[in-house]
């Protein structure tokens, strides 16, 4: 509608006015010959231009500028001339098939055009400016795998030929933990895998090189998660190394103990050896020592490597050699806990009766080792009602109640033999240590039976402790403690 309307309007702006009609002049022959003037004037001026004038004719009609035809036998010009008939005008207007553009259209789509053409280019230079990002990115991605290949590689390098420079080692740590296969092969399959993953990455997710003259990619998705990727390998290198670091520590740590521990055991080893070349070819039993304390101090002590448990009721049986003299038998041994540094003591200090500590409660023992021989003690107590009894040679001394009752034998504490503890593990009181010989400490979780002590005494029916057995492994020496061999039923017969 619009299209049409335009056409409308373009063709009526396109027409000329039809000129006024002559005037008539006074005068019959002057206005005759003006008017035949007029006449050829138009008909010169409709020959020389015909484009306007059929333009003319055809929207008035013919004859239709030069007024209405005179009639038949009239004057051809009058004194009066009479007045000019109004003139009628025709318009045909038929649309056109294209419409003509205005002048404000023409700068709209210009303007258009000018603003397309910007918005491409900056496109373009953001597309430019993206494929450059990404080939800074892909060569810094390049670079780090470079760097971790490198690392890797010295780490693969290196840990093995630390190994391997090592060499066979003849002393006591031949059996080390870093000389194990297994350990090896396990951290040589590690590098490996990582490696491997490492050059896969690169292989794979890294494109060879991007071609900056086609169209660049629309998003660097790639590079991101590849990087992403890698901080996560690196991450998990530096983990493994902080790993193999820390268990290098451990091991010389470890290693220092542990050579301590063999140098004991091929001391121990080196004295069965002497003992066995000095002519002495019968079998020792581990339980066949003794501990040997031979003056008062308060440094010389034996201490027993296995914790206790919680008990509700117990029998501790040894035997016991003193050599005090008269003044007193001390202090046999002596268990001491967090908070509580009386929870067990076997303790005769100077002239009074041996008594029985548990949780600094109190009981006196009727026993007696006043005679320097070898004696056979047994002590059992239960938490029900605090009953305790006491055994000598395999025969009841003494028996009562109400001793520490319903308290149980706390866990996780210090067992000391010779020395009483005024505090956990030490604070030793050399006027309460035993002088003497121990050999047979052995500790039950229940109350032996009056059978079963008297076979112990008797050496007819040895038995170890199922809570702490008499074992050479688990008692230590120190202060000058000598731990010595020595088997009671037989030494006892020669003493």
């Amino acid at each position: 509608m619009l299209a049409f309307l335009g056409a409308v309007i373009c063709i009526i702006a396109s027409v000329p006015l039809a000129a006024s009609p002559a005037r008539a002049l006074p005068g019959g022959a002057d206005n005759a010959s003006a008017a035949s003037a007029s006449a050829a004037a138009a008909a010169a001026a409709a020959a020389a231009s015909p484009g306007p004038q059929r333009s003319l004719s055809a929207l008035h009609g013919a004859g239709g500028s030069a007024g209405p035809p005179a009639l038949p036998g009239a004057p051809a010009a009058s004194a009066h001339p009479l007045p000019p008939a109004p003139l009628f005008s025709r318009f045909l207007c038929t649309p056109l098939a294209a419409a003509c553009p205005s002048g404000t259209e023409q700068g709209d789509a210009a303007a258009g055009e000018r603003e397309e053409l910007l918005l491409l280019q900056s496109t373009a230079e953001q597309l430019r400016q993206t494929a450059l990002q990404q080939e800074a990115r892909i060569r810094a991605d390049q670079d780090t795998i470079r760097e971790l290949t490198g690392k890797l590689g010295r780490c693969e390098s290196g840990l093995p030929r630390g190994l391997q420079d090592a060499g066979p080692r003849r002393d006591a740590m031949a059996d080390g933990p870093w000389d194990s296969p297994a350990l090896i092969l396990e951290l040589e399959d590690a590098v490996r895998a990582l490696r491997d993953r490492l050059d896969r990455i690169e292989q794979q997710e890294l494109p060879a090189r991007v071609n900056f003259s086609a169209a660049p990619a629309p998003a660097p998705a790639v590079p991101t998660a590849l990087h992403s990727k890698m901080d996560e390998l690196e991450g998990q290198l530096l983990a493994k190394v902080l790993t193999l670091e820390k268990e290098r520590m451990a091991l010389s740590h470890s290693s220092h103990r542990q050579r301590q521990e063999v140098e004991k055991e091929l001391d121990a080893l080196q004295d069965r050896v002497a003992e066995l070349e000095h002519g002495s070819s019968a079998y020792s039993p581990p339980d066949a020592f003794k501990i040997s304390i031979p003056i008062r101090n308060n440094y010389m002590y034996a201490r027993v490597r296995k914790a206790l448990p919680e008990l509700y009721a117990f029998t501790v049986c040894m035997w016991l050699r003193s050599r005090s003299g008269g003044n007193g038998q001390g202090t046999p041994f002596s268990y001491s806990v967090p908070g509580q540094a009386n929870e067990i003591v076997l303790l005769e200090a100077g002239h009074d009766p041996m008594e029985l500590l548990i949780n600094d409660k109190v009981a006196q023992l009727p026993l007696s080792l006043k005679d320097n021989g070898w004696h056979h003690i047994c002590i059992s107590w239960t938490t029900r009602d605090g009953l305790w009894s006491a055994y000598q040679d395999g025969e009841l001394q003494g028996s009562g109640e109400n001793l520490a009752a319903w308290h149980p034998i706390k866990p996780h504490g210090i067992l000391i033999l010779g020395q009483e503890q005024d505090a956990l593990g030490g604070r030793f009181d050399a006027t309460q240590a035993f002088v003497g010989d121990i050999a047979q400490f052995n500790l039950w979780d229940h109350a032996l039976t009056p059978a079963q002590v008297l076979g112990i005494a008797n050496c007819t029916g040895p038995l170890l402790g199922n809570v702490l057995p008499w074992e050479d492994k688990l008692v230590e020496a120190f202060g000058g403690a000598k731990k010595a061999t020595f088997d009671v039923c037989k030494g006892r017969a020669k003493a």
